[in-house]
């Protein structure tokens, strides 16, 4: 089976994924405050999601995919509103879900998981937004080429700007 990537392809990722990467990425910024689990311990006796996932970073990462859809939506001429809300909810659901498996797997908060940190938030918008929106198989598979990569960047630009503790 023959994997060709085509210029649409290319279009559909960059659509899909800038909301994505906004709404993962605004949290570090204006996150903080009331924990999003409120410091409840799951049955393994580790909290839900730890201290970093707050209920204002979600909030924020959420206005933050919503509003780079609308951009976009105005700028291309199209409908991205249901869009932006959706994979915004789905990455940052990703999120929580990766740091839900760290924190089972009893890795602190910040401490590096190859791959899962990189692609958790990528994985929970493709599945949020399946039934309604199917991404070919060549804009995914540039998605989770250049994601990771993209991913290590971004995150020592913010522990240069000293947005972030860890350079991961």
């Amino acid at each position: 089976m023959e994997l060709v990537v085509t210029l649409s392809d290319a279009i559909s990722a960059l659509i899909f994924i800038l909301p994505s990467y906004a709404a993962n990425s605004v949290p570090a910024i204006f996150g903080r405050g009331t924990p999003i689990d409120f410091g409840r311990r799951f049955i393994d006796g580790e909290r839900i999601f730890g201290p970093h996932k707050t209920i204002r970073g979600f909030l924020s990462g959420l206005m933050a995919g919503f509003l780079v859809s609308a951009g976009m939506g105005a700028i291309l001429s199209i409908e991205l509103l249901l869009f932006g809300i959706l994979i915004s909810t789905g990455a940052l659901g990703g999120d929580l879900v990766g740091a839900f498996i760290k924190r089972r797997m009893k890795f602190p908060p910040g401490y590096p998981l190859p791959l899962l940190d990189q692609l958790d938030f990528v994985l929970g918008g493709i599945l949020i937004l399946y039934p309604f929106y199917r991404l070919s198989r060549g804009a995914i598979f540039l998605i989770l080429l250049v994601t990771p990569a993209i991913h290590l960047l971004a995150n020592m630009i913010a522990y240069l700007l000293r947005i972030k503790k860890n350079f991961w």
